[in-house]
């Protein structure tokens, strides 16, 4: 059996002799395709970008080993031997997970000047670990430089074609972490990637978008679920709208336990103080549960939080360190319908995915200074909701339920006619990166 130090080799190997051979290979079927307005070109970077990243998997004292979470092209380990759609998947490989899957894109080109748009498979996310936990933490500013002077220097013209306005890149952290201002002297958390003023034209898909920068936009979060065919996607779709939902409401997460006033503190305290509230009229036996997800614990085991969401009807998502929840596409994937406490979780973020207009149809909105400071009871609002309404707005969510997964590569043909996270993120980088031309071009 190979050593734990010999894992990252074997499995970079794999990759690029994979990557490789999937580069040479012709599209699939381009002329049966319409791919007019659709052409992307996959720049060529050095495996110093992304394949020799994943041989410092362990590397990062301060940061979990993720090595364990490269298998399957990282989707990560199967949660048991005989799953066929769930995995234990890291947040981070987003990165790998997303090359992989625009390998199989039918609309590819070798032809940079006849793409309409180019992607970097840049490892953006895992590149930065050196910065925020490894031996370049004080040079955090120079995240993307050397990147960027490889662009400039190899094949310049595919870059100055346009200044960079059609590339795009996935960058599977918070734009926050990746936002840390040029030269801030003592350096604080983060790299300055999005700050670099040779990259503002760059479309960056993160996790969670800043407010203001046009450039950023925030796609779904990986969870576990990655179904390789239509038949086990119907079969798990089955299951949730089967689920007999038990609780009113869950709270899945860590946090809480602090002494000052916040959302979850609220939270904690109201569902420890709910065995008293009489719901024999509800069709509920239990008000509010807690699944503990302190330290970690919950993140690549989906077994402790999607049970109990399958058993609960609403699903809360409040902030934490950052607005944003894997939570809550976990929750949807349960059918448990998202409670949100401020609009930067999920409504000002995912509009390629959850369209704006449809929120009130599928989550319930609670503004968080309410609960906290007014004194208002989330369980108040939700048995306020009718029954009717609350089976409307599941159907609504399971009708989101493909738009926020990322299925499996090599995936059935029936399974690709249901647009995922990954179809959606690449339509919208086109149209994002076809208006912004258009915009330039007038100017």
């Amino acid at each position: 059996m190979a050593s734990k130090s010999t894992i990252p080799i074997i499995t970079t190997l794999f990759f690029f002799f994979f990557f490789k051979f999937t580069f040479s290979q012709p599209n699939l079927e381009p002329d049966t395709q319409d791919c007019n307005n659709r052409w992307i070109h996959i720049r060529r970077l050095p495996p110093r970008f992304n394949l020799d990243l994943l041989t410092n998997c362990s590397e990062y004292p301060l940061y979990d080993d993720f090595c364990p979470y490269l298998p399957n092209h990282g989707l990560g380990q199967k949660t048991h031997n005989r799953s066929h759609s769930w995995y234990r998947t890291d947040p981070l490989m987003l990165e790998l997970i997303f090359h992989r899957r625009i390998l199989e894109y039918p609309c590819l080109t070798s032809d940079p000047t006849a793409a309409d748009a180019v992607f970097l498979p840049y490892y953006a996310a895992i590149d930065a670990l050196r910065y925020l936990y490894g031996p370049d933490v004080n040079s955090s500013s120079e995240h993307g430089l050397e990147l960027y002077q490889f662009l400039q220097n190899d094949a310049p013209e595919v870059w100055n074609r346009n200044a960079g306005h059609d590339h795009f890149l996935v960058m599977a952290r918070p734009a926050w972490d990746l936002s840390q201002p040029l030269y801030k002297d003592p350096p604080i958390w983060g790299t300055s990637f999005l700050e670099l003023p040779e990259f503002y034209n760059v479309t960056a898909l993160t996790f969670e978008s800043r407010a203001w920068p046009w450039q950023e936009q925030a796609i779904p979060h990986p969870t576990s679920f990655h179904p390789p065919n239509l038949r086990l996607f119907k079969s798990w779709l089955r299951r949730v709208r089967r689920s007999r939902r038990t609780a009113l409401m869950l709270f899945a997460g860590g946090g809480g336990v602090s002494s000052s006033p916040n959302i979850r503190r609220s939270i904690r305290s109201e569902c420890e103080n709910s065995t008293s509230i009489d719901i024999s009229s509800t069709g509920y036996t239990r008000v509010c549960d807690i699944v503990d997800c302190s330290n970690g614990i919950c993140e690549h085991d989906p077994v402790r939080y999607m049970r109990p969401m399958l058993q609960s009807s609403f699903c809360l998502q409040p902030p934490g360190d950052t607005p944003t929840r894997r939570s809550t596409f976990d929750g949807i994937l349960a059918g448990c319908i998202p409670v949100f406490f401020e609009d930067q979780s999920a409504k000002a973020q995912y509009g390629w995915h959850l369209p704006e207009e449809q929120y009130e149809e599928f989550s319930v909105f609670i503004p968080k200074e309410d609960v906290v400071f007014k004194g208002l009871r989330i369980v108040d609002v939700l048995m306020g909701i009718p029954r009717d309404e609350v089976r409307r707005m599941r159907e609504k969510v399971l009708e989101l339920m493909p738009r926020i997964m990322y299925r499996k590569h090599g995936s059935s043909l029936g399974l690709r006619t249901q647009k995922d996270a990954f179809d959606i993120a690449v339509e919208g980088s086109l149209q994002r990166i076809k208006s912004r031309l258009q915009e330039v071009s007038v100017q």
